[in-house]
């Protein structure tokens, strides 16, 4: 069954004290574009991400965060025992010099700038790795399963404008005959009038009627959208990435419609053209969804 490119999953994986959380969303694209968002001390594995995200998706905008959740502080502090030595020593000189009371206090030298600094705490990456694929892995399940129940409904919407196509290319058909035998009693009426009550010329009426059921014959257009509609109904089943198959054909379908139009000579063949056309483009918007 067709998936759709719409879809949200979202996952969570932890190894070594290294947690992350995973979400993924997807949305119509026409071909697989994957977007990376992490935290810079991961930046490494965008690529990898990438390549585990396109092995699982064949087409749709992606958007991957990731987000860590580690129980270690991301963030350590780190104190400069010189320079901690060196306000110390400057402290007491001005405490003496001034000829004050009392001594200097440890939240004083602590407190002066750049004896405690924050540091990024190093990331182990090799447990990041597998803490962030099994995130990925997690949040690629919930994304295929959401894609799979929106294929499921998609596929339930084409099969039906599918038998609308066909029902319209079928009325299309049986009036081709009704539309010839129109034509046929208009021209020997207008001769008749025009000739002014002398017998036309069997041969030349037979003639010019050829000519018009030539100019105006569907039948091979007709037959080819039957075709193509068969091979929709064969994508829709196939269970694998169809949507750029789905969307030439429709687009087929499109061209064949306009011939059948620009053949039409009746008012019967031309609403039903309107119709089949109509229902073609809604089909045409709904394979713009399908992977």
């Amino acid at each position: 069954m067709i998936r759709s490119m719409t879809g949200f999953g979202a996952g969570k994986g932890g190894e070594g004290g290294e947690a992350v959380e995973a979400e993924i969303r997807s949305v119509n694209h026409k071909f697989c574009e994957v977007k990376v968002r992490l935290p810079r001390e991961l930046g490494a594995l965008e690529t990898e991400i990438t390549r585990w995200v396109k092995d699982r998706l064949a087409r749709g905008g992606i958007d991957v965060s990731i987000r860590r959740s580690s129980s270690r502080a991301a963030l350590s502090p780190r104190v400069d025992a010189d320079l901690a030595a060196e306000y110390a020593r400057a402290f007491e000189d001005v405490r003496t010099r001034l000829g004050l009371a009392g001594g200097v206090a440890l939240s004083d030298v602590l407190a002066a700038a750049g004896v405690v600094t924050l540091e990024e705490r190093s990331v182990d990456v090799e447990a990041a790795r597998g803490s962030v694929a099994a995130a990925i892995a997690s949040a690629l399940e919930g994304l295929l399963s959401m894609r799979e129940r929106e294929g499921v409904a998609l596929a339930r919407d084409l099969e039906g404008r599918l038998a609308v196509v066909e029902a319209i290319a079928a009325r299309l058909a049986e009036a081709a005959p009704r539309t010839l035998e129109s034509y046929r009693v208009r021209l020997e009426e207008r001769v008749a009038e025009l000739s002014r009550g002398l017998a036309p010329d069997p041969v030349r009426l037979a003639t010019e009627v050829a000519l018009f059921a030539d100019r105006t014959d569907v039948t091979e257009e007709l037959t080819r959208l039957a075709s193509h509609v068969a091979q929709l109904r064969a994508l829709l089943a196939s269970g694998e990435p169809a949507g750029r198959k789905m969307d030439f054909l429709v687009q087929e379908m499109h061209r064949e419609a306009n011939t059948v139009g620009s053949k039409s000579q009746s008012a019967e063949a031309a609403a039903a053209v309107v119709n089949l056309k109509a229902e073609i483009e809604r089909m045409r918007e709904q394979v713009q969804n399908v992977e």
